[in-house]
């Protein structure tokens, strides 16, 4: 009787120590996909893979995968818009004259060289959104950044049928005067 009790106490012992295993292995199998996935699947070496399997501090492979992920993105960079949009707008009471700066947030050398080239087509897409709004939205905060996100829509579907990439990852406003 007294074997049996010790081994009804030694079960949980077992069970705890098997589950500690399989959250351990199971850390670094985790780690050891993210680690394949973010750096590229064919690109990462092997000692990259041996030293991500070998961190078992999921900290540590979340700093290594943003850091891969930003060296992937490229360079943030800002394509201005030649001069402002100034257009008229309908209002409840009246109409307005808005006035939008804008610069385009791009990733990497080529995207910026890609915007810049299509600059005039931009513009006019941008002008398109822009005179659809009415002054009553534009007058609040929501209403202008469904306007950023209207036209951030638009000159992505556009990029995509000219360049076949979006490119473009934000429209900014950099002034806005409405009169």
């Amino acid at each position: 009787m007294a074997d049996d009790k010790e081994l009804e106490l030694d079960k949980p012992a077992k069970n705890k120590k098997i589950i500690i295993i399989a959250a351990v292995v199971a850390v670094l199998a985790l780690a050891g996909g993210a680690a394949f996935f973010f750096l590229g699947g064919d690109s990462v070496s092997e000692a990259e893979l041996e030293a991500a399997l070998d961190t078992a501090d999921p900290a540590v492979v979340a700093a290594q995968v943003e850091e891969a992920a930003a060296a992937e993105a490229g360079t943030a960079l800002y394509v201005p818009m030649p001069r402002p949009f100034r257009f008229n707008v309908p209002g409840a009471s009246r109409d307005r004259f808005v006035e939008i700066r804008v610069q385009l947030l791009v990733r990497g050398a080529d995207n910026e060289e890609t915007a810049k080239k299509h600059v005039p087509l931009l513009e006019s897409t941008l002008l398109g959104v822009f005179s659809q709004a009415n002054a009553d939205d534009l007058s609040t905060s929501a209403g202008k950044t469904s306007l950023k996100q209207k036209s951030l829509a638009e000159v992505q579907k556009i990029m995509m049928d000219i360049a076949g990439n979006k490119i473009i990852e934000q429209v900014l406003f950099t002034g806005f005067v409405m009169q």
